[in-house]
C-alpha cells in the first residue's frame, strides 16, 4: 500500500434513523447534486431514513452534507470524515431501498426507540466490566481483522443473520447487560432496537462506532486490537483513521495481507487461501476474463493466470 499523496481525498460516511414519509421525492436531487459535485459512493434513502458513504474533494462532501443537512429531519445528522488517497469507490449511486440497512425485520423503529450511546472516551469503562456481555454485531470478515478484545463475535456472512444467531445464542441472557458496537454504529442502532423489542433490559452501544472511537482515543489509551475493515477502497483504517495495511480478495472479498499474497493459492482476481477451490466453474471463468482485462490493461498479458 504506497498511497499517492497528490491524490487526497475526503471520506464522509453519515447515517440517521427518523420517520421519512416523502423520502422518494429526494432521490433526484441527491443524485443531481453528488454529479454536480463528482462524488462517488452510495447513498441509500428509505422511510427508515437516510445512509451513506461517499467521497471526493473536501468542498464537494461539504455541499453535498450542507444539503443533507438542510432538510429538517437531518438538521442533527453527524457525518464522520476521514481522508483517503487515490481511489475510494467506482461511481455514484443514490438507493431508494426498504431498509438503509438491511436486517429483514418489520416494524422496528429504531429512529424512537433503541439503547443507550456511550461516547467513545466512557467505552473503555463499559469493556472493563465482566458482567457486560460485549457484542460484535459485524460480519465474520470484518471482525476478522480487528475487534474489542473479549467481544463475542457471531460468526455471520450478512447482517441478516444476526436475529437468527440472537435466538441460537442469546436468547438466555435477556438479564444481562448487552454491549454492542460496530464500524459506524447503524447496525448497532437497529440491532439494539430488534434486542428491546425482543426483551432484552440493559442495552448500550458504541456511539458513531469503531470509526468514532479510532479517531477519538489515543491508540496509548484504546482497547481496540488490529484495524477496523470499511467498505472501500481503502478495505482497513486505523487509529487517527489512517489507511490500514490490508488488501482484499476480489473473489471471496475477505481482507489479505501482503503476506498472504505469497501464498501459491493468490492468484489476483481469482482467489486467495480463504477460497482457494471453493468457487463454480461459472464463478472462475467469470474471475479469470477479468484478470485477463486487467492484465491487458496493465500491458501484461499471459496464457496462463500467474501467481501476482
Amino acid at each position: 500500500m504506497n498511497p499517492i499523496k497528490e491524490n487526497k481525498v475526503y471520506v464522509a460516511t453519515f447515517y440517521m434513523f427518523v420517520d421519512w414519509v416523502d423520502f422518494e421525492s429526494y432521490k433526484f436531487k441527491l443524485e443531481s447534486l453528488c454529479a454536480k459535485e463528482k462524488t462517488v459512493g452510495t447513498i441509500l434513502i428509505a422511510s427508515e431514513g437516510i445512509n451513506g458513504s461517499i467521497s471526493g474533494r473536501k468542498e464537494s462532501i461539504d455541499s453535498v452534507l450542507k444539503y443533507i443537512k438542510s432538510i429538517d429531519l437531518f438538521n442533527d445528522l453527524k457525518p464522520k470524515i476521514s481522508i483517503a488517497y487515490g481511489k475510494t469507490f467506482k461511481k455514484m449511486k443514490v438507493r431508494i431501498k426498504k431498509e438503509i440497512v438491511t436486517l429483514g425485520i418489520d416494524n422496528l423503529t429504531p429512529g424512537k426507540k433503541t439503547g443507550n450511546f456511550i461516547e467513545s472516551k466512557s467505552w473503555n469503562h463499559i469493556l472493563s466490566d465482566p458482567n457486560t456481555i460485549l457484542l460484535d454485531t459485524r460480519n465474520y470478515y470484518e471482525h476478522s481483522i480487528g475487534t474489542f478484545e473479549g467481544s463475542l463475535q457471531p460468526e455471520i456472512k450478512s447482517f441478516r443473520d444476526f436475529p437468527k444467531w440472537v435466538s441460537n445464542n442469546l436468547d438466555h441472557h435477556k438479564d444481562k447487560k448487552i454491549a454492542m458496537f460496530c464500524t459506524g454504529g447503524i447496525r448497532c442502532e437497529k440491532a439494539s432496537s430488534y434486542l428491546m423489542e425482543n426483551g432484552y433490559k440493559d442495552v448500550v452501544q458504541l456511539d458513531g462506532g469503531i470509526l468514532k472511537y479510532l479517531e477519538k482515543v489515543q491508540e496509548e489509551d484504546s482497547m481496540w486490537q488490529g484495524e477496523c475493515f470499511v467498505f472501500d477502497y481503502r478495505i482497513s483504517l486505523k487509529h487517527g483513521l489512517e489507511e490500514g495495511n490490508f488488501d482484499m480478495c476480489h473473489a471471496c472479498r475477505m481482507p489479505i495481507t501482503d503476506e498472504d499474497k505469497l501464498d501459491k493459492r493468490y492468484v489476483r482476481e481469482v482467489s486467495c487461501h480463504n477460497c482457494y477451490g471453493s468457487h463454480s466453474k461459472k464463478s472462475m471463468k467469470r474471475f479469470l476474463e477479468k484478470k485477463k482485462q486487467l492484465d491487458i490493461r496493465d500491458g501484461k498479458e499471459s496464457k496462463k493466470p500467474s501467481n501476482d
